[in-house]
């Protein structure tokens, strides 16, 4: 009698562990899902109140009833407010402020911690140092400017105070209520405020630096600022963009320093534009015109992240 033997059928090839059935069809994990909550909360949080924002740009509404379709009404307006050039003038005022000082600063002492003040009293003495410059960041708005304000104050403010004291009346002025020294003492409190936080960006960037750079060039005789120059400042170029794109953005939209300090005022010398933007959204109740005028806020900022990335593009592709 013969034996007929049929040919064995392959096993099934087992599946991963843990992999979703539907994916398993598919042939690749449906890593979409996990992006479904965060698309919710952007959509939401982001995408409708910035479109109702722009359609609120192009009407004239008090913030009751209904709103009355102005088309560009609001926007002409904008081109002749004096009011609204002043406080785009301030915001590159803050810039400097809040970007090109703190920045200079925050490099200059990161380097000195990191490669003078690290290795001579140890890294801990550092860490103390860089928790120092940071403190102004963790601190409120508020807090920080009630503090400034009681230093700045005309009268009793410690600053006065002191320089009364020491014999010069002279210097003694009203840091925040004169339209020449406003300005000049609220951008002195942002440099105060936003040093931190370059601080311990740039101090993050130098432990990746290898440290036989530094030696190499150091027993090729190279000072401490041509190893800053050559070595430093080349290594920590993405770091840099970082620091320079949060921080122009955060000088561009600066709302609560303003608000707590000096409130705009005096005539204006220190208004920027999200706080015009709320006077004319709650104590003027011109809806509209503070909806185009955060509308044109927000475009700036695009543009101006849009010209960090395409730069910082482009530095990488010549590096590469």
């Amino acid at each position: 009698m013969t034996t007929l033997s049929l040919p064995r059928r392959a096993p099934a090839p087992r599946d991963a562990p843990g992999r979703p059935a539907r994916a398993r069809r598919h042939g690749r994990p449906v890593y979409w899902l996990y992006l479904v909550p965060g698309a919710v909360l952007f959509v939401a949080v982001i995408v409708v109140p910035f479109v109702m924002n722009v359609y609120y740009s192009f009407t004239r509404w008090p913030g009751i009833g209904d709103p009355r379709w102005t088309g560009l009404d609001n926007y002409t307006r904008l081109l002749a407010d004096e009011t609204f050039w002043t406080s785009f003038r301030n915001s590159v005022a803050m810039v400097v402020a809040m970007v090109v000082v703190p920045t200079l600063i925050g490099l200059l002492l990161a380097a000195v911690l990191f490669d003078y003040l690290g290795k001579r009293f140890g890294p801990r003495v550092a860490s103390v140092l860089r928790a120092t410059y940071y403190l102004p960041q963790v601190l409120p708005v508020a807090v920080a400017g009630i503090l400034w304000s009681w230093i700045l104050n005309p009268q009793t403010g410690a600053l006065n105070v002191l320089l009364r004291e020491a014999g010069l009346d002279r210097l003694a002025l009203n840091w925040l209520g004169d339209t020449s020294t406003a300005l000049p003492s609220v951008m002195t409190v942002m440099i105060w405020v936003q040093v931190g936080y370059p601080v311990v960006i740039f101090m993050a960037a130098l432990q990746r630096v290898d440290p036989e750079l530094y030696e190499a060039a150091e027993l090729d005789g190279a000072g401490w600022f041509r190893r800053f120059r050559a070595i430093t400042l080349p290594q920590i170029r993405p770091e840099t963009f970082v620091v320079t794109l949060t921080c122009t953005i955060a000088a561009l939209k600066v709302f609560g320093p303003i608000y707590v300090l000096t409130r705009g005022g005096p005539e204006n010398s220190t208004n920027v534009p999200s706080y015009f933007a709320y006077q004319s959204f709650f104590p003027k109740s011109q809806v509209g015109y503070g909806a185009a005028i955060a509308t044109v806020l927000t475009l700036v900022v695009v543009v101006v992240a849009l010209v960090f990335i395409r730069l910082q593009a482009a530095s990488e592709r010549r590096e590469g």
